[in-house]
């Protein structure tokens, strides 16, 4: 969908916090059409990227632990 959203998801390396809500931003921003909202629009707009950014941690967290239990 957007190419400027890094993959998170690695073999080796865990994703920051800030990584993934880097990516939770950058998914908003074109989902939204707004590279920064207006005021009107700020609370919706930094409460989608915290959803995101959640959902987007409980994701990576399940795949890394199911990777890690395969390759035992």
């Amino acid at each position: 969908m957007c190419r400027s959203i890094k993959t998170l998801r690695q073999a080796d390396v865990v994703a920051t916090d800030e990584e993934i809500r880097a990516a939770a931003r950058q998914f908003v921003r074109k989902v939204s059409g707004f590279r920064e909202p207006s005021s009107r629009h700020q609370k919706a707009f930094e409460g989608a990227i915290d959803e995101i950014a959640l959902s987007s941690h409980r994701l990576l967290e399940s795949i890394s632990e199911t990777l890690a239990a395969r390759a035992s």
